[in-house]
C-alpha cells in the first residue's frame, strides 16, 4: 500500500546523524516548507518538497492532504506509568491545601494507596481503564509510549500490569501506539513489606525479575533509587540481577534528593537517569562522563506545586541528549500531553522549541533502544507521523493547553482523526 502526504506548511524530518542529537545538533529540526512524504507498506519511502515528491506518486496512491498544516515524527513518550486503577483526586486536594507528597505517602497514600487499588481490580478492568488513556495519548500525537509496571508491587500483580501492557500494543482494531515495557517492582516499598526494605528487594531478585525475564514482558528494569524508598546498594543489587537476566537499565535519580543515585547510575552506566531535578552539578558532569541520558519529566515539578526543574542547559551544554516525557501516573503528573511539556520545556527550562521537540522525538526513540526506526521521517523508517492543527512547529509549545494533532498515523495507517 503506498499513501503520500501533501500540502505540509512545514515537514519537521528530524533527518540527520544516525544516533541521538546533542548541542547544536538540537535546534537542526530538517525542516522542509511545503514538503511532502512517501509512504510504503507502513515504512517512509521518500520525504523532501513537494515539488520533488509528487512527479513520482504512482497511480493508486492514496492522497493525504495536510491542508497547510505541520507534519511531524510521532512523539515518542520515553516515561510514563500508564496501567494503574483508581485516580488520586483527593491527595490532589490535599496539595492545594498545602499537605506535601511526601506527607501524603507516610500516611500511606500516595503510591500505595493506588497498589491498593490496582491490586484489586482485574486484568480486564485495568486494561479497559489503560484503553482509555490511550486515546488520550493519541490525541496528543504520541505513537511510542515506554510504559513502566510499579503500581502492583507482588509478583502476581507486577505480572498482571506488565501482561497488560502487552494486550496495549497489540492494536486492534485500529493501530495503537508502539510499547516499549519497563519493570517496576521496585518503585515502592509494599505497606506488608514497610520496614523490611532488604526482604522485599530479595522478592524483586529472586522471584519477580526471573519470571518477568521468563516471559519476555519486559525490556528493561527501572528502580526508583532514593534514601527513603531504595537505597544504592539495594538499587545496585536490583538493577545487577536485571542485567544479569538480559535486561537494560533505566533508574528514577535525584527528583526528590540526590542520595547517591547519579553516581549509581554513572557507575552502572544507565540507558537513562529519570528526573534528576535535585541533580547537583557534579552529578551531571559524572552522568555525562559515563554516558547515560538524561530523561526530564517537567510534568511532575509542575503538578506537585514545586519548581525545582531539572538543569537541562547545563546538560545540553554538556553535550547530553536530553529526551523530555510526561511521566504520565496517577500522582505525581496526571498529563499524557506531551505539547503540554514541551511549553514546560521552554518556560521552565528554557529549551528552545526546537530542542524540545528533538527531545520529545529522535532523542527519546534513541533512549529506549528505538532510534534506528522511529523518531523522524527519514527513508526506511516507520511511518509514525502526524499531522499538527499548526503552521508552525513552534506554535506547540506556543499556545499550550490545547490537543493539536489533527490526524495520527502509525505504520502508515490513520489511528487517529479528530
Amino acid at each position: 500500500m503506498e499513501l503520500a502526504v501533501l500540502n505540509c506548511s512545514q515537514l519537521v524530518t528530524l533527518a540527520g546523524p544516525r544516533r541521538p542529537r546533542v548541542g547544536d545538533e538540537m535546534r537542526k529540526l530538517a525542516v522542509i516548507p511545503d514538503g511532502a512524504l512517501r509512504v510504503r507498506d507502513g515504512r517512509i519511502l521518500a520525504a523532501g518538497p513537494r515539488a520533488e515528491i509528487e512527479p513520482g506518486i504512482r497511480p493508486g496512491t492514496s492522497i493525504v492532504d495536510a491542508g497547510g498544516r505541520v507534519v511531524l515524527p510521532g512523539f515518542v513518550d520515553a516515561h510514563t506509568h500508564p496501567v494503574f486503577a483508581g485516580t488520586r483526586t483527593g491527595e490532589f486536594e490535599l496539595r492545594a491545601e498545602g499537605v506535601t507528597y511526601s506527607e501524603i505517602a507516610a500516611a500511606d497514600g500516595g503510591i500505595r494507596k493506588t497498589v491498593r487499588l490496582t491490586r484489586e481490580a482485574s486484568e480486564d478492568e485495568l486494561l479497559d481503564s489503560a484503553r482509555r488513556y490511550q486515546q488520550w495519548f493519541l490525541r496528543c500525537g504520541t505513537t511510542m509510549i515506554e510504559a513502566k509496571s510499579g503500581y502492583g508491587l507482588s509478583t502476581e500483580a507486577e505480572l498482571k500490569i506488565l501482561r497488560v501492557i502487552r494486550s496495549l500494543g497489540e492494536g486492534a482494531p485500529a493501530p495503537s501506539p508502539r510499547y516499549v515495557p519497563t519493570f517496576l517492582g521496585a518503585h515502592e516499598i509494599p505497606t506488608e513489606y514497610r520496614g523490611r526494605t532488604t526482604e522485599y528487594a530479595d522478592l524483586i531478585i529472586h522471584e519477580m525479575l526471573p519470571q518477568v525475564a521468563a516471559g519476555r514482558l519486559a525490556e528493561y528494569c527501572d528502580v526508583f533509587c532514593d534514601p527513603d524508598v531504595f537505597a544504592v546498594e539495594e538499587a545496585r543489587a536490583i538493577l545487577s540481577a536485571a542485567r544479569g537476566l538480559g535486561m537494560g537499565l533505566r533508574i528514577h535519580a535525584c527528583q526528590f534528593q540526590s542520595g547517591g543515585a547519579a553516581q549509581l547510575a554513572a557507575e552502572l552506566r544507565t540507558v537513562t537517569a529519570d528526573h534528576l531535578e535535585c541533580a547537583s552539578e557534579a552529578d551531571i558532569r559524572n552522568l555525562a562522563a559515563a554516558g547515560v541520558q538524561p530523561v526530564l519529566l517537567p510534568g511532575s515539578v509542575y503538578s506537585l506545586g514545586s519548581h525545582g526543574y531539572a538543569a537541562a542547559r547545563l546538560m545540553i551544554w554538556l553535550g547530553m541528549p536530553v529526551a523530555l516525557a510526561t511521566d504520565f501516573n496517577p500522582g505525581s503528573s496526571p498529563t499524557a500531553s506531551m505539547p503540554m511539556i514541551l511549553s514546560l520545556a521552554c518556560t521552565q527550562m528554557k529549551m528552545t522549541p526546537a530542542e524540545a521537540v528533538c527531545a520529545a522525538t529522535i532523542n527519546a526513540a534513541y533512549s529506549l533502544g528505538r532510534g534506528g526506526e522511529a523518531g523522524s521521517l527519514e527513508p526506511g523508517k516507520l511511518a509514525d507521523f502526524v499531522i499538527h492543527d499548526c503552521g508552525d512547529y513552534r506554535e506547540l509549545a506556543y499556545f499550550f493547553g490545547r490537543e493539536t494533532a489533527r490526524e495520527v498515523y502509525i505504520g502508515g495507517v490513520c489511528a487517529y482523526r479528530a
